[in-house]
């Protein structure tokens, strides 16, 4: 019990985050909006920023790389597109292959709309129908 108390500390400074070198607080946010456009791939609502697992310290270190070496953030993002797909952008494009990712829940509202006004309209036809029928019982008066 002793030793794992021991070893505590030495846990916490291997989950530590170690610290990136910018040149100046400009490339730091250049690095910062890069990585919260980015989705971590093993992460399915994270953002390379938020993200703690593996491949996203993996990938922040190489965005990292890449912004050493002079790349532009469009040639980042394609590098990263080409590996990971549209997947990795948190704004994919508007095109045919992602047609149904950006329009699909409108379709679906649509849809859902059409179905509860049709129930909407037909009941309200039976109810009518009903009170206008005239009852006859059987007497004359």
């Amino acid at each position: 019990m002793v030793f794992l108390l021991a070893l505590w500390p030495a846990l916490s400074l291997a989950q530590a985050i170690q610290p990136l070198p910018f040149r100046d607080h400009a490339e730091e946010l250049r690095f910062q909006k890069l990585s919260t456009e980015l989705r971590c791939p093993m992460c399915q609502n994270e953002t390379l920023a938020d993200s703690n697992a593996p491949i996203a310290h993996d990938l922040r270190r190489q965005i990292f790389e890449m912004m050493q070496a002079g790349k532009s953030d469009n040639e980042i993002k394609a590098y990263l597109v080409d590996r990971y797909s549209d997947f990795v952008l948190y704004k994919p494009p508007v095109r045919p292959s992602t047609w149904l990712l950006w329009f699909g829940p409108l379709v679906l509202l649509a849809i859902g709309g059409g179905v509860v006004f049709v129930q909407v309209r037909r009941r309200a036809r039976q109810q009518t129908s009903a009170v206008i029928a005239p009852s006859d019982n059987g007497d004359d008066w």
